[in-house]
């Protein structure tokens, strides 16, 4: 994959106050600002011009980030509605065009799809709901101009912490043709993946399958450590004692993201007991993932993740992919 050159500028000369962000070569243009700034972000060209607006904040249930996709022909008109009928939000970016050629059929085309990709994503729950029709298609030209778009958006929102495209889709895109669809598989089965979506460039690693519970895959995915939707997963971590004041505190720490993944519908119990992942599980390292897919206080990720050829993460990550097994380390904890 080619280098991407991306400027970013802090209008304030501060890390949380407005910032820009482009691409060399590309003619999107991205602003980001929090919610007590709207005023100021009102008054910036960027916002004032035809574009699509992402409203982000926190969720009180869960603690987690969500959002909401919006478009208008003057985004900081519409803003200033968001602003007296919808609370959650803490931050918005506004997504426009520096040589001002978005017209409202771009935009409308851009909201259903960004909308589209978030929710067969999953990773980020949206506040949208309706699904917009998209306005009527697109010249093949303009068409063709706004999934290049999109791809940049792709690359770009991630880099100023916005991850609603961030990943794959391990649900079906509003309106696409089952046919069009491979559902998430279990263990041996295929890859979820969304072949309505042909041009989203994933770079992702070998899969990788957990000693403890091979039905468990996991994928580096855009550099973040993901566990597949599909995987087997421990149905239960329930309250355990025995355990050191440290280990005590770290499984509390690690049955509370499984809880968690439960309560949200990430983890989904069978009724045969069973359980698995219904989308891809983002991860801090392969050791956390292990740790909680398996219901265990602890995980060394590094060596317990195995690829189908023996290689362990660890060797993997390390480039030693000649090696497989021991890398050194400490083996799991139960």
């Amino acid at each position: 994959m080619a280098g991407k050159q991306v400027r970013v500028f802090l209008v304030d000369g501060k890390v949380g106050g407005l910032t820009t962000a482009e691409i060399m070569t590309w003619t999107g243009q991205l602003l980001k600002g929090a919610r007590k700034d709207l005023g100021r972000i009102r008054e910036r060209r960027e916002a004032r011009k035809t574009g699509v607006y992402i409203p982000l904040g926190e969720d009180e249930e869960t603690g987690k980030t969500k959002a909401y996709i919006g478009q208008s022909d003057n985004v900081a008109k519409r803003l200033s509605t968001h602003d007296q009928n919808k609370d959650f939000w803490s931050e918005v970016v506004v997504i426009t065009s520096k040589d001002s050629n978005l017209t409202s059929a771009h935009v409308r085309w851009l909201e259903s799809k960004l909308i589209g990709m978030a929710k067969a994503i999953g990773r980020v729950p949206l506040e949208n709901g309706n699904e917009p029709t998209g306005g009527a298609d697109l010249p093949e030209a303009d068409a063709s101009d706004m999934e290049e778009f999109v791809r940049q958006l792709e690359i770009l929102l991630p880099v100023l912490g916005v991850d609603v495209l961030r990943g794959r889709a391990t649900r079906p895109p509003a309106g696409a043709p089952s046919a069009a669809w491979t559902a998430p598989a279990g263990p041996g089965g295929p890859l979820p993946v969304a072949e309505s979506e042909p041009d989203r460039a994933v770079e992702v690693s070998p899969v990788f399958r957990l000693v403890q519970m091979p039905g468990a895959q996991a994928q580096v995915i855009d550099g973040e450590f993901t566990v597949l939707a599909g995987s087997e997963v421990a149905a239960q971590m329930p309250d355990r004692d025995g355990y050191k004041a440290s280990s005590a505190k770290q499984y509390k720490v690690r049955q509370g993201q499984h809880r968690d993944l439960v309560a949200d519908g990430s983890i989904a119990v069978g009724t045969d007991g069973t359980a698995r992942l219904t989308r891809d599980v983002v991860f801090g390292s392969p050791s956390a993932a292990g740790a909680v897919i398996a219901g265990r206080v602890s995980m060394n990720g590094r060596i317990n993740w195995l690829t189908d050829d023996n290689v362990t993460y660890g060797s993997w990550e390390s480039g030693s992919t000649g090696e497989s097994g021991s890398t050194g380390e400490s083996g799991s904890t139960g």
